[in-house]
């Protein structure tokens, strides 16, 4: 199944794939290698700290391999600009009830950051948004009730 990711999603986890693979990998080898030169690796807690991290990276590693071999990018600046809110877009939005402003870009589940203000395309809010068109009301259904917000702007940046 496809998996919808945008492009800087995309350069995103193939940058950590490479980091993972060419740096974090080799350092974690190193890492058990100098425990075991330590002796008794029973216990050694140095050595299975390192063979919980190793297995930690090997697992991330598949993962992003997975998502990237599966992954449909899509480049947001390349999409029909018709005025509508659809994945990979930015959406400036007003919170009617208190006159907030935020502002989102709706992205792939393996790349939502909320610290960069990326939401997931299966999030409540994205959800409430898609298809929607400036100066449109979308309610979101959250834990403490609707919240109605405003749709500012839609951009088709990357």
């Amino acid at each position: 199944m496809a998996v919808p990711i945008t492009l800087n999603g995309s350069d995103d986890l193939k940058d950590e794939l490479q980091h993972l693979k060419f740096t974090a990998r080799p350092e974690v080898v190193a890492a058990i290698s100098e425990a075991r030169a330590h002796g008794d690796l029973k216990e050694n807690a140095e050595y299975h700290a390192a063979k919980e991290q190793q297995s930690f990276i090997e697992g991330r590693i598949q993962e992003l391999e997975g998502v990237l071999s599966n992954a449909q990018i899509i480049d947001p600046t390349a999409l029909p600009q018709d005025g509508r809110v659809v994945f990979g877009v930015t959406v400036d939005l007003l919170n009617i009830d208190n006159d907030d402003e935020v502002t989102y870009q709706l992205v792939g589940d393996y790349e939502s950051d909320i610290k960069k203000n990326r939401i997931a395309i299966s999030s409540p809010i994205a959800r409430a948004l898609i298809g929607k068109e400036v100066d449109d009301i979308a309610t979101v259904k959250a834990p403490s009730g609707a919240i109605e917000y405003e749709i500012v702007a839609i951009r088709y940046e990357g």
